[in-house]
């Protein structure tokens, strides 16, 4: 598996030079970083990530996620996260992977492999998780990557590279979690339909009992289950994602406080002001100025 690492650290070092890299294969974004940085607060979609150079760090509430180049982190449903990298030099960057996951692809392959059936019944578990990295997984990744190089062989060589590091991850610690965002009935694909009606509806005032309809649970059930898979309540997984938005519309649409706070959902301008300080540090007007002054020196950096 060392290296595997090391022609990873290779392709990815020559295929990304910036922050971010969109690539020839849909699935597959890239990750560079030349310095450590502080949190971030977004949004973790289903994916696959992994590190081949570097650390990080990612919050999900009180639970942390520490992992280098050891270890593969898999989300399963959309989780909002702060993360920083936490070792990263111009000499030795920050260099990592992610797949995107498409529950439709895994839920054909399990047609196929049918090794373990989900009971709709089983205990949501959550939606992100950790485990090490090994040959099975580092091998058709290195496959893929190899495929930058030579893009005509794209859509042949693709569907089969990535059904095969499916099923090894299917395999792996975290197949469970896949497993379950593919099987309708199951617990977590009934939060991640919730999930998607909130992340729809966050500006807007709803009852939670409307949200546990949509995910065909119970009040009481709906709660257990959400918490295991998010590590918090349906209102915090609202408010993080109310506080996300109006710092991006702050940050990018040069509004105030009060105008963003509306925006999103506030009716209290000191609720939001309380709430977005306890989230991101610093009060709004302070960390949007902040965060402004970050995004210019990383664009003049590039």
């Amino acid at each position: 598996m060392t290296d595997h690492l090391a022609q990873l650290q290779t392709l990815v070092a020559r295929h990304c030079l910036q922050p971010m890299q969109a690539t020839a294969i849909r699935e597959l974004t890239l990750y560079r970083a030349d310095a450590v940085s502080e949190p971030l607060v977004f949004v973790f979609e289903p994916r696959i990530y992994v590190i081949v150079q570097g650390r990080q760090q990612v919050m999900l509430r009180d639970k942390v996620f520490d992992y280098d180049a050891s270890h593969y982190l898999v989300t399963a449903v959309d989780l909002p996260v702060a993360g920083c990298i936490t070792q990263a030099t111009p000499e030795k960057p920050y260099l990592a992977l992610c797949l995107s996951v498409d529950p439709a692809q895994i839920a054909e392959l399990l047609l196929v492999v049918n090794d373990r059936q989900v009971d709709p019944n089983q205990a949501c578990i959550m939606g992100m998780g950790l485990s090490p990295l090994n040959a099975n997984i580092t091998d058709p990744l290195l496959r893929l990557m190899r495929l930058l190089d030579t893009p005509e062989d794209i859509p042949i060589l693709k569907p089969m590279i990535m059904r095969e590091l499916l099923y090894r991850l299917l395999q792996g610690d975290q197949g469970c979690a896949l497993r379950q965002i593919a099987t309708a009935g199951s617990a977590l694909s009934q939060i991640n339909r919730a999930i998607h009606w909130i992340t729809l509806h966050f500006a807007d005032p709803f009852e939670i009992a409307t949200v546990a309809g949509i995910a065909g649970m119970s009040l009481s059930t709906f709660h257990r289950h959400f918490r295991a898979a998010t590590n918090m309540s349906p209102l915090q997984y609202r408010t993080q994602l109310r506080l996300q938005e109006a710092r991006r519309r702050m940050v990018s649409e040069k509004i105030d406080a009060a105008e963003a706070g509306f925006a999103v959902g506030y009716e209290s301008p000191s609720q939001f002001s309380r709430e977005y300080r306890r989230m991101f540090g610093r009060p709004p007007a302070q960390d949007t100025q902040h965060r402004r002054a970050t995004r210019d020196m990383e664009e003049e950096a590039a």
